[in-house]
């Protein structure tokens, strides 16, 4: 029960993400997709999933949340395809605005399945590397990392030719930074997870990891 409930955070924070993300918005007179001040929480989920349940469940959870993006652009599409009803004014919003979505979704999981895949990577290295001590260095050093690469692939392919050179720029940098200073402010809240669930996990898991120390879960 407590993956499936960090899973389906997981997975809402990153379909909020994708949908608030066609509108941009200023954070101290600098442009961004609305989505950065949800998406990083999505890289706390895997780094709580990494750390409880290991590399390869939390492997999973990533493909479980691409496939959920991709339902629900299906879902968002064969919604506009509906013939509105004749009092209801707002098709043109509802395909300016969701119209994006399907650009925004590509461009999020591309930048998703690199950078989430290689979150939970290096934060297996760096668990490795530091047995299993200083969990604010692996969910920092692992975060940072992959938050550069999401930015990066991220911010191209949505908006290279919708916005002028310099915005994209700024935009770039601008979330870049604010995703960092999201990834410092969720340290705590990873060690309260960690601290609150590691117990009943592994009271709940009857073969323990040799790799990790910490009990298996399974979807299959």
């Amino acid at each position: 029960m407590i993956l499936v409930t960090l899973t389906v955070f997981f997975v809402t924070c990153l379909l909020v993400a994708n949908i608030i993300a066609v509108k941009l918005v200023s954070i101290f007179g600098y442009v961004v997709p609305a989505g950065v001040i949800v998406y990083p929480l999505t890289f706390l989920f895997t780094d709580v999933i990494t750390e409880l349940y290991g590399r390869q469940i939390a492997s999973k959870v990533i493909w479980i949340g691409f496939a959920a993006s991709i339902l629900m652009v299906i879902l968002i599409f064969l919604g506009k395809l509906l013939p509105p009803a004749s009092f209801w004014e707002y098709q043109p919003a509802y395909e300016s605005i969701l119209g994006m979505l399907p650009r925004i979704t590509m461009a999020s999981m591309i930048a998703y399945l690199i950078s989430q895949h290689h979150d939970v990577f290096a934060f297996h290295f760096w668990r490795r590397k530091t047995k299993g001590k200083f969990l604010w260095l692996r969910n920092n050093a692992s975060t940072m990392v992959s938050q550069a690469l999401d930015t990066g692939v991220f911010i191209t392919i949505a908006f290279w030719g919708t916005v002028p050179a310099g915005v994209l720029v700024n935009m770039l940098l601008t979330q870049y930074v604010i995703k960092l200073i999201i990834a410092v402010l969720d340290t705590p809240f990873c060690y309260i997870l960690v601290g609150l669930l590691r117990s009943r996990v592994e009271q709940s898991m009857p073969i323990k990891s040799q790799s990790f120390n910490v009990k298996i879960a399974s979807f299959d």
